[in-house]
């Protein structure tokens, strides 16, 4: 590591899928500064999220340890307090290590709602923070307007006015111009359900003017119309409170920006997450580090790798990725609630394919994305493919 080693902020969202950006080619996606930044970054084309649901993402890019041997089985697991994280790593190596925003792996009961205050107000203590010596959040709630935050300076819940997105990043903003070298990951929930909430000041898109994939079927394309013209409101809101957190981090500071997963969205007439498809499991990952020349990157990473992939460039070594023609994808546990996958699942993914098997062992898609990237002709069945079926079941 170098005398005066870089800081590090990691801009983790929720729900953003990886088709929704404007270097992406998403023409409803208004994303100027993400496109900046891509422009000034390793783009990871084909990165996936271990997991396509919140906990059990959450857990594995902290950790860098899939589920469910990281302790997270199911949606209300809480990641073991004594687990080791990426803040431990840094630490090491002699950052200063904060958290900002929404938490995601802590204490929860089920008996509480998801959405609302009494969600946003459960406390994260800090002796289960894994790590992070400074922490300024909230377990979940959605609030993407006026959130409630608690932590290192604010012992007990305080309500914050203003868009979620805009708080969590201007918190962060005084920290990070203030450590060195310091690590700091901002998390905020948006472009997440409710996709109906205030997106400060930014109206909602004209939904007849939205453009959508030809794997929306006719029935859903109503209600994804009405969803995606909040979605898009909120990222767009999003990225320009992401630009001002840039604007404020240090010249040399090494960026990330990913999600911890996508959204259906209407693709093949699915909504939410927990999918295998690429709606869901794909997510943006850009990484701008000091030195290095922008490029765009199509091994197939997932967020699992996103802690080696920052600690080998402070490091100044290879990141040693355990399989780099192909990514493992699983949902663990099938989560109770509207719209979300219904069954368990685990599969792999290369560049060009894709294979996911039942919790049985027995195929139930297979997609060529090469020839086929919207995901239409399911092959798991064809002859043909039998022989490359046999060999990627081996990375499952």
């Amino acid at each position: 590591m170098s005398a005066s080693p870089p800081n590090i902020l990691w801009i983790v969202t929720t729900q953003w899928r990886a088709q929704a950006t404007g270097y992406a080619g998403d023409p409803n996606a208004r994303t100027p500064v993400l496109d900046a930044l891509a422009a000034e970054s390793v783009n990871y084309t084909q990165a996936v999220t271990p997991h396509p649901f919140g906990p059990f993402a959450r857990a594995a890019l902290l950790t860098g340890v899939p589920s469910p041997e990281n302790a997270v089985r199911g949606y209300f697991d809480m990641l073991p307090p004594d687990s080791r994280t990426i803040a431990h790593e840094m630490r090491a190596r002699g950052y200063a290590t904060a958290f900002f925003g929404k938490w995601g792996v802590g204490r929860r009961d089920p008996r509480v709602p998801l959405v609302g205050e009494a969600a946003a107000k459960v406390i994260v203590p800090e002796g289960e923070r894994t790590g992070f010596e400074f922490f300024e959040g909230f377990e979940g709630g959605f609030q993407l307007n006026d959130p409630w935050l608690q932590g290192t300076r604010l012992p007990a819940p305080t309500k914050f006015t203003g868009y979620q997105s805009d708080v969590v990043c201007a918190r962060a903003a005084v920290w990070i111009g203030s450590a060195k070298p310091g690590f700091c990951l901002v998390s905020v929930e948006a472009p997440h359900p409710p996709y109906a909430a205030p997106s400060a000041g930014i109206a909602a898109r004209d939904s007849a003017a939205l453009t959508l994939p030809n794997n929306v079927p006719a029935a859903a394309a109503d209600r994804t119309r009405r969803e995606l013209a909040g979605y898009y409101a909120h990222i767009e809101a999003t990225d320009r409170a992401i630009g001002r957190l840039l604007a404020t981090a240090p010249r040399d500071t090494i960026v990330v920006f990913t999600s911890v997963h996508g959204d259906m969205h209407g693709a093949h007439g699915l909504f939410r997450k927990g999918w295998p498809h690429e709606e869901s499991v794909r997510v943006p990952l850009l990484i701008r580090a000091p030195g290095e020349v922008p490029r765009r990157d199509d091994a197939p990473v997932s967020l699992l790798d996103l802690g080696e992939l920052t600690l080998a460039r402070i490091d100044n070594r290879k990141a040693k990725i355990e399989n780099a023609s192909a990514a493992r994808i699983s949902m663990p546990a099938v989560v109770a609630l509207p719209d979300q996958c219904d069954h368990v699942w685990r599969g792999v993914r290369t560049a060009t394919r894709k294979l996911v098997l039942n919790a049985d062992g027995s195929p139930w898609l297979f997609f060529d994305l090469e020839k086929d990237p919207g995901e239409q002709v399911n092959l798991a069945d064809d002859p043909a493919r039998a022989a490359e079926i046999t060999a990627l079941r081996a990375w499952v």
